[in-house]
């Protein structure tokens, strides 16, 4: 006979138990729309990169270089925070810049 947990022994809901497991995750795939780097508009002010949920900025050398979208869910929160205009989000599917 199994033995059921109690309602004090179950997770809220939401939560990541095992830490360092987001990695295995690819939820890229949950997007409609994706961002479009326009890097003769970046000026790496890096506004992107701390505001990413989803930490999918690629920075190299203190610089944006690209999107990670294994993970990009495309939320826009980078086209938004975007002092320059650096960043379009486009139709999935779609050609960009």
């Amino acid at each position: 006979m199994s033995q059921e947990k109690t309602w004090k022994e179950i997770p809220w809901g939401g939560l990541i138990l095992d830490a360092g497991n987001a990695q295995e995750y690819h939820t890229g795939d949950w997007r409609t729309e994706r961002p479009v780097h326009i890097m003769d508009n970046c000026k790496h002010c890096m506004y992107c990169w701390i505001c990413c949920p989803d930490t999918a900025i690629i920075v190299k050398d203190k610089k944006m270089v690209g999107v990670d979208f294994d993970f990009c869910k495309g939320c826009g929160i980078c086209e938004n925070v975007c002092p320059f205009d650096a960043i379009k989000m486009v139709i999935e599917g779609e050609e960009g810049d």
